[in-house]
């Protein structure tokens, strides 16, 4: 299993960024995360949503991306923040979430909650989700690895929604793909990312298409 820094770091909050594929058929969809997603160390063009946005151009699907990611944000902040950060119009949300929660050793139960709350409400706004799963660090012990690994699973197969297992695949723990913390990735790791995660996510905007025909 991966594992990654066990060190949490404060940051300042990331201010949400918008970019715009052109094209009347463009999908709106919002990245709602943490510090991971929001670029944090990284120019805006680097971040995660901007780069995933770009390799779907590339495959000729156009996406209206927010970046609405918060650096320090725990589960619990991202589903009080929905609302304004998951604008109406939305089609598509992907969650990431859930790293502050396990560096910070709360509940696996309350994270467990905030995550079905976003699902519930966004499912309920007839917006698609997409989960990326997080893996607890192993400093709290096997029971906690435990409680807080299976949330993702569990959520997806509750309320059927794809999931992304590990949104840190292939450059969790190394210090070739990650800043000097040792935990926020780098513009080559987030590379690494976008590339792993996009075949997950054409198939999440297919389904989405495919609904909308």
């Amino acid at each position: 299993m991966l594992v990654w820094s066990l060190l949490l770091i404060a940051a300042e909050p990331a201010f949400a960024q918008s970019s715009v594929a052109s094209g009347a058929a463009s999908i709106k969809m919002v990245v709602l995360g943490d510090s991971l997603s929001a670029g944090l160390g990284l120019a805006g063009p680097d971040a995660f949503p901007a780069k995933l946005q770009k390799a779907l151009k590339s495959k000729g699907i156009a996406v209206d991306m927010t970046n609405a990611g918060v650096s320090g944000d725990t589960s619990s902040g991202g589903r009080d923040r929905l609302d304004w950060s998951v604008p109406q119009g939305t089609q598509a949300v992907i969650v990431e979430l859930g790293a502050n929660d396990a560096l910070r050793g709360i509940d696996p139960a309350v994270t467990r909650a905030a995550l079905t709350d976003i699902v519930k409400q966004l499912k309920g706004r007839g917006i698609a989700v997409m989960l990326c799963g997080m893996v607890a660090p192993p400093n709290y012990g096997a029971d906690f690895a435990a409680s807080f690994n299976s949330i993702y699973r569990d959520l997806a197969k509750s309320y059927d929604v794809p999931l992304y297992p590990f949104f840190l695949d292939g450059v969790a723990a190394n210090p070739k793909l990650n800043q000097a913390d040792g935990m926020h990735p780098t513009a080559e790791g987030v590379d690494i990312i976008v590339k792993n995660i996009l075949p997950a996510v054409e198939a999440f905007l297919g389904s989405i298409s495919k609904r909308a025909s």
